[in-house]
């Protein structure tokens, strides 16, 4: 294969990645908190010896959308959404995630806990504990009360490098380390945030990136039946 087949074959590869994390956005178009991810091209050129430079393209970075997602109300007691820059820290038995999937569950110790069961942690990084059957209110500070008692006050967290973060699965992230998010977000109760993922732009794309995949299979085919065609006639 001459360079235009594998500069068209790397071509194609991208796209195909591309195909699927579309794929994923559309999958999770009604998955609380979700953020929507892409793939970002890397162009790679080479310089060829006695010959024009080389470029060939290459798409293993992901980018992912953290623009806010609209506020559903549910009015669950458990159920918090953040208005605003800032995450969720979170606890399992990986260690500490991101996520800005507000909906939780007491545990039996009192605990609160995600739907895989990771315990939300406070703004000092201490999990978050309720008493049972107590009525719980959330201020917009981040301040839990149970009875009228403040028992935690959630903390919201960031990436000290946003370029680390880095979607492990779900809505759940890893980040690396973490700092204190900057202020200005507030916290509701009985609200839960929903997918960031437009359904209208994410169809488009699957289209774009199809057309696109299609024509560089177009030329693949074209350049494997001109080579057949040499090699028939040299073999003649």
């Amino acid at each position: 294969m001459d360079s235009a087949g594998y500069v068209t074959l790397t071509r194609q590869s991208g796209l195909m990645r591309e195909m699927q994390e579309v794929a994923n956005n559309i999958a999770n178009i009604s998955t609380t908190g979700f953020r929507r991810e892409g793939v970002i091209f890397a162009e790679h050129v080479v310089a060829v010896p006695e010959g024009p430079s080389l470029s060939m393209a290459s798409a293993s970075a992901r980018n992912i959308d953290l623009r806010q997602g609209d506020l559903s109300e549910t009015g669950g007691a458990f159920d918090f959404a953040i208005r605003g820059e800032g995450f969720f820290l979170v606890e399992d038995a990986a260690g500490q995630h991101l996520t800005r999937a507000g909906s939780f569950t007491p545990g039996p110790t009192g605990e609160l806990l995600t739907a895989d069961g990771a315990r939300l942690l406070d703004e000092g990084g201490a999990p978050v504990v309720v008493p049972p059957g107590a009525d719980v209110m959330l201020a917009q500070d981040g301040t839990l009360s149970a009875a009228g008692v403040p028992v935690a006050r959630l903390g919201l967290w960031q990436p000290v490098d946003a370029t680390k973060l880095r979607h492990l699965s779900g809505t759940v992230f890893d980040a690396g380390e973490v700092e204190p998010a900057a202020p200005g977000a507030v916290l509701l109760q009985g609200h839960l945030e929903d997918s960031n993922v437009t359904p209208v732009s994410e169809v488009a794309r699957m289209i774009a990136v199809q057309r696109a995949y299609e024509l560089g299979q177009g030329f693949l085919d074209r350049e494997d039946q001109r080579m057949r065609g040499v090699i028939e006639t040299l073999g003649r």
